[in-house]
């Protein structure tokens, strides 16, 4: 399915899985919907499994959002104990977000589909409430500790059956533009990883990377990477800048936002420093991801960043919010930068480097490969310190649900074909629809989209993306950019993406 019409399925309200390979745009459609959906009026809950991914959205963990918190089953009296903002959070939603869907365990999903229906009196699947789960089982799975209820991915829970979501999986590709890479992730997904794939894997083992511009690490644990970056940082004869973390609202929740927050209270920056960008920018001069080096500090004293695509950014506070459905509870603000050295694998999802050194030889979970060997484009801004076994698997439930998700999303596609009217009507006049004439084909649609945008759904040549590559470098915005190419907004957009990144920003 594409993103255009998985939009459109959304939009339409149904209860959705949104899923796909890693750079198949998850996270770029899910914005866009909370867009759509908030400029309608509707109250938007955004939240994901873990901090970090939640602080991507400026949404809440589910946990904290649901009441549920840790609980394994819900306790007796649990909605007569639920503080009244709460209820009021959950009594009010219109749509529930929940991201990185392949953390959550079925039993907890069970359990906030139970706390909707109690709280909303209403036996619908989540109370009536529309949902969106977005992710990827081939991802980092559900962490089972001994010492807690086991449990495995949503689709096993009891509501799945219940919500019967229709199936979003999303088959483009917006940050892989390497054959071989593409090759190795597809492999890995159908578990069936051959020999020319583990040479080619091998091929990028080295001690020393042959890529000549600054690359992250990639860990799977945390044991090294704080150390690395402060050793790096510590060797740098250079002098020190450092800038603190200011925050607003209740203790409590500025605790919750540092902890799922990837900026560090006190960030300690030097000339020469390796730096990553941890936010989009919101005048697309970076993304989530974006590597390079600090060059100067200006007369403000903020980082002037030598980015890996030769850019010099300046680099200024921005802020981060914990939100409760609509209700602002805390925020923080920082340079959105962080020591790039080193970071876990964990950390890195979600994220498109521009370059990686990896070290996959303690790999200790299904999916912990395919998750490091997604965040870059291609094989030749990755080098790898070496590689196990446990790198090369998937879960096996991830494979099995798999296929029947593609399978599904095939015949949800045909099923809500006809929403693609909705696409060209939105695309010819966003401002008003005129009524839809009989007889209308989508050939008509095309030649009244090009009566606005010549080039609409024509191939790109080589020579269109440089122009494109070359106004975009030049600061040139969406709506001359549209101008430039005779294309519509939506596929500038898309087109970026693919050269740029899922995550890069216009």
């Amino acid at each position: 399915m594409d993103q255009a019409l998985a939009l459109e399925i959304m939009i339409a309200g149904e209860s959705v899985l949104l899923t796909g390979p890693a750079g198949s745009g998850k996270t770029y459609v899910l914005n866009q919907f909370i867009k759509h959906a908030r400029v309608e009026g509707k109250t938007v809950a955004v939240t994901a499994t873990t901090g970090l991914a939640a602080t991507h959205l400026n949404g809440n963990t589910i946990h904290a959002w649901s009441g549920i918190g840790i609980h394994d089953d819900l306790p007796s009296g649990f909605v007569g104990n639920l503080a009244k903002n709460r209820l009021e959070q959950l009594q009010k939603a219109d749509v529930l977000i929940i991201d990185e869907i392949s953390m959550l365990h079925d039993y907890r999903l069970d359990l906030v589909d139970q706390v909707l229906k109690l709280v909303r009196k209403n036996q619908d699947p989540f109370g009536g409430v529309q949902v969106i789960l977005c992710g990827d089982f081939f991802q980092l799975p559900p962490v089972n500790r001994q010492d807690s209820r086991q449990g495995g991915f949503v689709i096993g829970s009891d509501v799945w059956a219940q919500l019967d979501p229709t199936i979003c999986y999303l088959g483009e590709q917006h940050r892989q533009d390497d054959d071989k890479l593409l090759a190795i992730l597809s492999a890995l997904r159908a578990n069936d990883v051959r020999r020319k794939h583990v040479q080619d894997l091998i091929d990028q083992v080295s001690d020393a990377p042959d890529y000549d511009t600054p690359m992250t690490e990639l860990h799977t644990t945390n044991l090294d990477v704080d150390s690395i970056n402060h050793r790096r940082l510590k060797e740098l004869d250079e002098t020190e800048y450092s800038y603190d973390m200011t925050t607003t609202g209740k203790q409590n929740y500025i605790d919750t936002l540092k902890r799922s927050c990837l900026a560090p209270e006190k960030l300690v920056l030097k000339k020469g420093a390796l730096v990553m960008c941890i936010r989009n920018a919101q005048d697309k001069k970076y993304y989530n991801g974006s590597l390079g080096v600090v060059d100067r500090f200006n007369s403000d004293d903020y980082p002037v960043v030598k980015l890996n695509d030769g850019r010099h950014i300046v680099v200024q506070p921005d802020t981060w919010e914990l939100r409760d459905g609509d209700t602002k509870r805390a925020s923080l603000t920082q340079l959105p930068l962080r020591l790039a050295w080193a970071i876990t694998v964990h950390k890195s999802q979600g994220m498109t480097l521009d370059a990686a050194r990896i070290d996959l030889r303690k790999a200790f979970v299904e999916g912990m490969g395919y998750v490091a060997l997604s965040r870059v484009r291609n094989l030749q801004t990755l080098s790898l310190v070496g590689i196990n076994k446990m790198a090369l698997r998937v879960s096996e439930a991830a494979l099995e649900i798999d296929g029947r998700l593609q399978s599904r999303s095939a015949s949800d596609s045909q099923k809500f074909e006809h929403l693609r009217a909705n696409l060209g009507r939105r695309q010819v006049a966003p401002a008003a629809q005129s009524p839809k004439k009989a007889g209308s084909s989508w050939t008509d649609k095309i030649a009244k989209m090009r009566e606005t945008h010549p080039n609409a759904y024509k191939a790109w040549s080589k020579a269109e993306d440089e122009r494109l590559m070359n106004a975009f470098n030049a600061d040139t915005n969406l709506q001359e950019l549209t101008q430039i190419m005779g294309r519509h907004p939506g596929s500038i957009k898309i087109r970026l993406k693919k050269h740029l990144g899922e995550d890069a920003v216009i």
